[in-house]
């Protein structure tokens, strides 16, 4: 590959992970309860860590590298929304979930 593709490539997904990640902080403070919050603080953060370590595999290409890159994407995107569904059920538990935006109520009652 050649170096002016390699650094175009670079700059793409440096920049996709960038925008992404200021996504993803941006709806943290700017979404107004919970769940909206939850959503936005996982799928961008997946999507720009996933483009920052697509670059990481590019730079440096090897075997070694390819699968701490295939490990770390396969690990955070397991974890992230778990960690995001045990949050928001918490957060549903204790009443701080507003529940006039809420669609659809799945959970029917909340327990008191």
């Amino acid at each position: 590959m050649s170096d002016e593709l390699q650094d175009v490539i670079s700059a793409v997904l440096v920049l996709t992970g960038a925008v992404m990640c200021l996504a993803a902080g941006i709806g943290v403070i700017r979404f107004p309860d919970v769940l909206s919050r939850l959503h936005a603080a996982t799928k961008p953060q997946i999507f720009g860590l996933m483009a920052i370590t697509a670059d990481v595999a590019v730079n440096n290409f090897t075997v070694g590298t390819v699968t701490l890159v295939i490990a770390i994407v396969v690990f955070q995107a397991l974890t992230a929304p778990v960690a995001a569904h045990m949050v928001s059920r918490a957060a549903y538990d204790s009443h701080r979930v507003r529940v006039d935006v809420l669609v659809i109520d799945e959970l029917g009652t909340r327990p008191d």
